[in-house]
């Protein structure tokens, strides 16, 4: 990951330990502001659950700074074990199906851990419910541009998802390609020695 990003432990054992981090980190030296470091953690502790309800093993934050602001992107690193039947669709049906709605981009892509299916789309804005888990009502949600990358685990019928997010629509093209430059540099380590 890019320096300035930081990951967020969302197993549930270790996950308010991670969370508090975080939220120490960002108000480091401010104590004025009980609430929003009250709410900051309870929306980061429904964020890491629900990605934890959904698969996910992994969860990055974005803590970037452009000049005083933060610029706000996330990763979510989701395992998609393999069907219980032993079938693994192929990549170019995956593909076919993600673009059937004609809502996103669908490309089948090289990266350096093998092939991908890449799927950049727009998703929220008015009337549009808030993505599954988090709060909020649906005329509240803003716009965000999600990349999704799905890729097959090496000799498992697993895949691994990751996905991208950020609402910073005006500069879409700009994140998109950090997000490219991310998902580019993932390659695959045998497994032996892990854990020694």
């Amino acid at each position: 990951m890019p320096e300035g990003w930081f990951r967020l432990d969302i197993d549930p054992e270790r996950r308010e330990r991670s969370v508090d981090a975080l939220v120490d980190r960002r108000f480091e030296g401010t104590d004025n502001m009980p609430h929003i470091k009250r709410q900051l953690r309870q929306d980061l502790l429904a964020q890491a659950a629900a990605a934890f309800r959904e698969g996910g093993i992994e969860l990055y934050l974005s803590l970037q700074q452009a000049g005083p602001l933060t610029i706000p992107a996330s990763l979510l690193v989701t395992f998609m074990p393999a069907s219980p039947n032993g079938t693994t669709p192929s990549l170019e049906d995956v593909a076919t199906r993600l673009a059937s709605d004609g809502q996103a981009e669908v490309q089948v892509v090289e990266l350096a851990a093998g092939t991908a299916v890449r799927v950049r789309r727009v998703t929220g804005g008015p009337g549009q419910a808030p993505p599954v888990g988090l709060p909020g009502k649906a005329e509240e949600t803003l716009p965000s541009v999600t990349l999704d990358y799905q890729l097959p685990v090496p000799e498992t019928g697993a895949h691994l998802l990751m996905t991208f997010s950020t609402p910073l629509v005006q500069i879409a093209d700009a994140m998109v390609e950090l997000f490219d430059a991310v998902a580019g540099s993932l390659t695959w380590m045998d497994g032996e020695g892990i854990g020694e």
